[in-house]
């Protein structure tokens, strides 16, 4: 019995033990207890945060205007990349009600123009844009269709191949000989010229149906002049000779009209000539802020073509400051800073974001090209970064994209630097330059910007052309 008794007292000890154990587990878990739901809530919230922030991060919009109040008008790409250094390369905001979403970094630019190139190759409807492209028949801003391919394809068939390119060549250098020749008539006249080489036809400001008219009256030229004998440099045929031999042609996918021909002058006006005169004056303007880079080019072209009177495309091949003098000019004052805008076709991941469709995409090539992790002393106009980089403005690298890159790059980039190579050179080495008497130089080469899609000194270039001694 007393073997048994100690048993059960021994048994109530450790049960009492076990008990006050059990008790001292309860109570530092309950202690514990307010912090595990801390923990819960926390990675509640850090899920939601997730699923909000499938969005890049931006600026919170206003109702009806979104963010519109925190763009410049004049220079919208700034605005843009001021906002970018502080919420990113990625960047989403509201342009009124749409969506849309910013570019500003090269390793970005790579993602939407080459690994997601597809999904995000069309363009926004805009009701300008439709107005002025016959309703999106043209190359440029067209969406992403059968149509649009049929299109790229002829185009570039006849229009930006190799081959067109060279038949042009012949118009090219007489369009410049003639810009030399009356430019000529105004040496050492400081009231006759006053930026000449500006081109005028194709301001987007102008009304439709001054640019119908214009368009009509190239086409009724082509027209008359397809049934009257021809001289042998008029036997080259246009692109508008060829796309009127076509009109009746069933081959197509689509029935080829004039407003097809229309939207196709609309493309080579704007976006040949207006970006061309563009860059050719902000590469004047640069080149009168830097006397070094403007002795240096013009050094470059008349030492080795000390007697000739006019430069052509194969004496170009042989001036490589001059290409990368074309080059700064394009990385630091892009035609189209912001490209043209693109719209989403299908939804896509974007490093670690979500963009959904119909999203309002631009790309800034502005602010890729003067980012530092990219370029030394991005501000300045150094050409000779250019001898000795083999960065090109032809799509392949990223932090120089003037004419954009992958489907809806520019495909007249080849027709639009041989031009501005060709009137520069030109310009170079038949003139010296000075500013008109009495005008302030920190006006008539400041580098502030006009409103549009093209980047156009916001204050005209007013300079005199002095003609060159031999």
């Amino acid at each position: 019995m007393i073997k048994l008794g100690q048993t059960l007292t021994q048994y109530r000890m450790l049960s009492n033990r076990i008990i006050l154990r059990v008790m001292e587990i309860d109570l530092v878990l309950l202690s514990l207890l307010p912090i595990l739901i801390l923990f819960i809530i926390h990675i509640h919230k850090i899920k939601n945060t997730r699923r909000a922030s499938s969005t890049p991060p931006g600026p919170k919009p206003l109702p009806l205007i979104g963010n519109l109040h925190q763009l410049d008008p004049s220079s919208p790409h700034h605005s843009l990349w001021q906002l970018s250094k502080h919420y990113g390369p990625i960047m989403s905001l509201k342009l009124g009600y749409i969506p849309t979403l910013v570019v500003s970094s090269a390793k970005m630019a790579e993602q939407v123009l080459k690994t997601h190139d597809l999904k995000f190759a069309s363009r926004p409807s805009f009701l300008g844009l439709r107005k002025l492209s016959y309703n999106g028949l043209d190359l440029g801003f067209a969406p992403y269709s059968s149509y649009w391919r049929d299109m790229k394809k002829l185009c570039a068939l006849h229009l930006f191949s190799p081959k067109s390119l060279h038949s042009f060549r012949p118009i090219r250098e007489n369009e410049v000989a003639e810009l030399i020749q009356k430019l000529s008539q105004y040496d050492g006249d400081e009231k006759g010229w006053v930026d000449r080489i500006k081109g005028t036809l194709g301001r987007l400001d102008k009304k439709f149906k001054e640019l119908d008219l214009i368009y009509q009256q190239v086409i009724d030229d082509h027209m008359d002049n397809s049934t009257k004998p021809k001289t042998k440099e008029q036997e080259v045929a246009d692109i508008i000779d060829i796309f009127l031999q076509m009109m009746n042609d069933n081959s197509l996918s689509f029935d080829l009209t004039l407003d097809h021909v229309k939207a196709v002058l609309m493309n080579i006006f704007i976006a040949g000539t207006d970006t061309s005169s563009a860059v050719v004056v902000w590469a004047m303007t640069a080149l009168m802020n830097n006397p070094r880079v403007m002795n240096k080019v013009q050094m470059e072209i008349r030492n080795l073509y000390e007697d000739k009177d006019f430069i052509n495309e194969d004496d170009i091949e042989k001036l490589p400051y001059l290409k990368s003098v074309v080059k700064e000019t394009l990385r630091l004052f892009p035609p189209s800073p912001l490209l043209l805008p693109r719209e989403t076709i299908e939804s896509c991941n974007i490093d670690g974001y979500e963009i959904k469709p119909k999203t309002l995409v631009y790309v800034n090539a502005w602010a890729i090209a003067r980012d530092p992790e990219n370029w030394n002393d991005p501000e300045e106009f150094y050409p000779e970064r250019f001898i000795i980089s083999s960065v090109d403005f032809k799509g392949k690298n990223f932090e120089l994209i003037p004419f954009g890159s992958g489907r809806r790059m520019c495909p007249a980039m080849n027709m639009g630097v041989v031009t501005v190579e060709l009137t520069l050179a030109n310009l170079l080495q038949s003139f010296d330059w000075n500013l008109p008497h009495g005008f302030d130089k920190e006006q008539v080469l400041d580098t502030q910007v006009k409103p549009g899609i093209t980047m156009h000194k916001k204050i005209d270039l007013h300079l005199v052309p002095m003609k060159r001694k031999t």
